[in-house]
């Protein structure tokens, strides 16, 4: 398999919203989320946008794997990652079950 460069990155939006994606060139996708390049980008009217991570990748199948679980986190989880605290994502991604314990 032929190796390529994606990123998978992520933008705080004007409005603290955060949009994670993936491309082969993060300069120009950051200059086309800034610019309002789609009207139907997530990001339109949430501009400026600062990026705030980016993940190399040599294989497409794992930056699109690694999107896809980071698009599923929460905010804290997201702000952790941002941060590079592994530590806090390890805790933030372990379940209290036992919240659910009383529930029918």
């Amino acid at each position: 398999m032929r190796e390529y460069n994606f990123w998978v990155y992520m933008v705080r939006c004007s409005d603290g919203s955060y949009y994670t994606g993936i491309t082969n060139s993060v300069k120009r996708r950051f200059y086309q989320h800034n610019h309002g390049l789609n009207t139907k980008c997530y990001t339109y009217s949430r501009r400026p946008v600062e990026l705030v991570y980016a993940a190399h990748f040599d294989q497409v199948w794992d930056a699109i794997s690694w999107e896809k679980k980071v698009k599923r986190w929460g905010r804290k989880k997201k702000e952790a990652l941002i941060k590079r605290d592994w530590d806090e994502i390890s805790k933030l991604a372990k379940k209290d079950f036992n919240k659910y314990k009383n529930k029918k």
